[in-house]
């Protein structure tokens, strides 16, 4: 794993929305930078911009002004086809909700991005059988067959772990990964973040649970569209903190 190489780089990042006197500033130049293998937290209450700066992160939105550089490509200024581009090509998303399609195996719903994958990183006779090395590598080898109302809610997020790992992206954003779920499934889940993190890879986890935080190594406060602080965390021991 290259450390010095720049996954996330943001330069006076600004979003407004509306015109006017009815204008809001969500972002207000923000400047970040995030290096692979890192593992960082985006906190802040209601109305700070962490939702925004998430959207930005994860190529949903295009900034107002400033720059965004994801995995040295400037993506700031592109159109909704080149962000769907990027999207299925560089990033893997992990929801609080799951979004997983019901009716539908965890299988299927693992080989998903592929199909929308156009970098082709993955001939389609291998999407199969990469799925299910994926879900079996996230503990869920025994559930393939199974669908989203037959799994338990950390079962359901191991799914979509699987499914955002798919496509080998560069980037994982975790947008409150335990909020759904009790507190036994969300260790697990952390555990698991955890593991994927000692693997080497990048991941963003917007959350407002300051023990999810505190396993992360950086985490940036927001307020009022500004980042408010940067809290740098002692490093928890993998094998303190989580046992997969």
């Amino acid at each position: 794993m290259n450390t010095n190489h720049t996954i996330i780089e943001t330069f006076e990042l600004t979003k407004v929305y509306g015109m006017g006197d009815a204008s809001v500033v969500a972002l207000d130049h923000v400047s970040l930078a995030v290096q692979a293998g890192e593992l960082v937290a985006i906190m802040g209450p209601s109305g700070s911009g962490k939702s925004t700066l998430m959207n930005i992160l994860g190529c949903l939105s295009t900034p107002s002004s400033g720059k965004y550089i994801l995995d040295g490509e400037d993506v700031s200024n592109l159109d909704k086809i080149q962000l769907a581009y990027i999207r299925n090509s560089k990033l893997g998303y992990i929801f609080q909700s799951y979004n997983l399609l019901p009716r539908t195996t965890a299988l299927r719903n693992v080989m998903l991005p592929l199909v929308y994958d156009r970098s082709h990183k993955l001939p389609r006779n291998r999407w199969e059988q990469a799925a299910r090395d994926m879900l079996g590598q996230v503990g869920l080898g025994d559930r393939m067959d199974h669908q989203p109302q037959e799994l338990s809610g950390g079962q359901q997020q191991r799914v979509a772990i699987a499914r955002a790992l798919i496509t080998d992206p560069v980037l994982l954003i975790a947008d409150e990964p335990t909020g759904n779920l009790d507190s036994r499934s969300g260790e697990e889940i952390m555990r698991l973040i955890l593991s994927l993190h000692a693997q080497g890879a990048t991941i963003v986890i917007v959350t407002h649970d300051p023990v999810v935080a505190q396993y992360t190594e950086r985490v940036i406060h927001l307020k009022d569209g500004h980042i408010d602080s940067v809290v740098h965390n002692a490093k928890v021991p993998l094998k303190e903190s989580v046992a997969i």
